[in-house]
């Protein structure tokens, strides 16, 4: 898990997950990263956390990625919800 200040985002949909009784929706973005210095995953920030790809990688990288923060997302939020 990490902080994303990534500006150059775009939402391209979300995950959706559920943590006991809790829905969550997790939004994915898409950033280029090579020069933002970015780190693809789960991240965390002050106002929410969501799921960072690399816009310029190919559909099956990004969804490899999106697969492998999604159980870091279902992690986090099983900890943030069940305790």
């Amino acid at each position: 898990m990490r902080e994303s200040e990534n500006t150059d985002k775009r939402i391209v949909g979300h995950i959706t997950l559920k943590i006991a009784s809790q829905v969550v929706s997790v939004p994915v973005e898409a950033a280029p990263l090579g020069e933002t210095g970015g780190t693809e995953g789960f991240f965390t920030r002050p106002d929410g956390y969501g799921i960072l790809v690399d816009s310029r990688e190919s559909q099956a990288k990004q969804r490899e990625t999106i697969e492998r923060a999604s159980v870091e997302a279902a992690r986090f939020l099983s900890r943030k919800f069940l305790n």
